[in-house]
C-alpha cells in the first residue's frame, strides 16, 4: 500500500509517499480502507520538531530521537471497514467509520489497523468522507474543553483563534450549548466565523478584546497565542481560562497572573474517545455542526499540505484524499 513516511525531523520535503506492507488486522481489530485523512497543526509541529525548549528532551525521547518512532504521520481518518477480526463485535465489513488514531498516528496511508474499542464509530451519515474527516481532530478538542470548562447557556465565551480547526469547532459547539460567542480572528475570516454562529466577531489586527470593556465566563484560546494578561483581564472573577496549547512554562503564567481572581484554568492534553464521536456523529446528522475545510490535497501532494498549514493561516481544516486503484468514493 501507499503511505506518507517521515524518514527525519526537517521541512516538508522529509515527507516521502513509499510502498509498504499493508497491515493485517488482529482478532480484536479492523482494517479500515482509508478515502480521507487530514494534516493538522500537531503534524506538523511533530514534522518540523517544532516543540518548547522546556519539552525538547522529553518530546525526543517520547516522539523520536533522530526520526519520528511513528514513522507513518497522521492521527485522523475516515474510511470504510475491509476486514473485522473474528473477535470484532462493534463493527462489521463495508462500516462506514471516522476515527482518531491520537499518538499512534498511522492515518496517513492507504489502509490502517485499530482495536475496536478505540476512538472509532460509524461516520455522520449526511457526511462524506471529506466532511467526516474533519470532525475527529477539531471537534473533540473543543468538546474536551468547553466540557472541562462546565460551559452553560447564556455563558458569554471569547474563542480565540476561531478561525482554525479547534476554533471553528468551539464557534459551533459553544452555540449549540447555549452560549453567547464572540470569536477573535483576522480580518480575512470575520465572514467565516460569524457564519459559523458567533455572536460578536472582533478582529484582532485592529481591536483588542481585552479593551472592549466586555468580561467573559469563559476564554477558550485555541491556538496558544494570546497575551495571558489580556485573557485574566477579560474574565470575569470566577471565570474559566481555557489554553489548548498550554506547556507547563505557560501553565505556571497563567496561574501566577490569575492570583486574587479565583479563574480556573485548564490546559494540557487529551485522549480522544469513541463515545465523544458518537455525541458529535448524533449532532452532525441533527445538522447542528458542520465541517470547515479549507483546502484538499491528494495524498501524493502531502508535502505541498504541510507547507500550506506551516503558514499559521488555515481556515478549519486541510483534508487529504486517498485515492485507491479503483475510483474512490467522495
Amino acid at each position: 500500500m501507499k503511505a506518507v513516511v517521515c524518514t527525519k525531523y526537517g521541512s516538508p520535503e522529509v515527507l516521502q509517499i513509499l510502498e509498504v506492507e499493508k497491515p493485517t488486522p488482529k482478532v480484536n481489530e479492523v482494517l479500515v480502507k482509508i478515502y480521507a485523512t487530514t494534516v493538522s497543526v500537531g503534524d506538523t509541529r511533530i514534522r518540523g520538531f517544532k516543540v518548547p525548549f522546556s519539552f525538547w528532551l522529553p518530546a525526543r525521547i517520547a516522539l523520536g530521537l533522530r526520526k519520528p518512532k511513528k514513522s507513518i504521520p497522521g492521527s485522523v481518518f475516515a474510511g470504510e471497514i475491509e476486514i473485522a477480526g473474528k473477535d470484532v463485535k462493534s463493527f462489521r465489513k463495508g462500516d462506514k467509520v471516522f476515527a482518531a488514531t491520537g499518538h499512534n498516528f498511522g492515518a496517513n496511508a492507504e489502509y490502517i489497523c485499530v482495536h475496536e474499542n478505540s476512538c472509532i464509530a460509524l461516520k455522520p451519515s449526511n457526511m462524506d468522507y471529506k466532511e467526516a474527516v474533519a470532525i475527529p481532530w477539531g471537534f473533540t478538542t473543543a468538546l474536551h474543553f468547553l466540557r472541562k470548562g462546565n460551559i452553560l447557556s447564556n455563558q458569554k465565551v471569547l474563542i480565540y483563534g476561531a478561525s482554525g480547526s479547534i476554533g471553528t469547532s468551539a464557534v459551533q459547539l459553544a452555540k449549540y450549548f447555549g452560549a453567547h460567542v464572540t470569536g477573535v480572528c483576522s480580518t480575512l475570516n470575520l465572514k467565516l466565523v460569524k457564519s459559523l454562529g458567533a455572536d460578536t466577531v472582533i478582529d484582532y489586527t485592529k481591536e483588542d478584546f481585552s479593551k472592549c470593556g466586555n468580561l467573559y465566563d469563559i476564554i477558550f484560546d485555541t491556538v496558544g497565542k494570546s497575551a495571558i494578561s489580556a485573557c485574566v483581564k477579560a474574565l470575569k472573577k470566577e471565570g474559566v481560562y481555557l489554553h489548548a496549547v498550554a506547556t507547563p512554562a505557560v501553565s505556571a503564567r497563567i496561574k501566577l497572573a490569575s492570583i486574587g481572581k479565583r479563574i480556573t484554568f485548564v490546559g494540557g492534553t487529551l485522549i480522544p474517545k469513541a463515545e465523544d464521536l458518537i455525541y458529535l456523529k448524533i449532532i452532525a446528522e441533527a445538522g447542528k455542526i458542520k465541517a470547515v475545510i479549507d483546502k484538499c490535497y491528494s495524498l501524493e501532494q502531502i508535502a505541498e499540505a504541510h507547507a500550506y498549514v506551516d503558514t499559521g493561516h488555515k481556515k478549519g481544516t486541510v483534508v487529504i484524499a486517498v485515492a485507491h486503484k479503483q475510483s474512490s468514493p467522495d
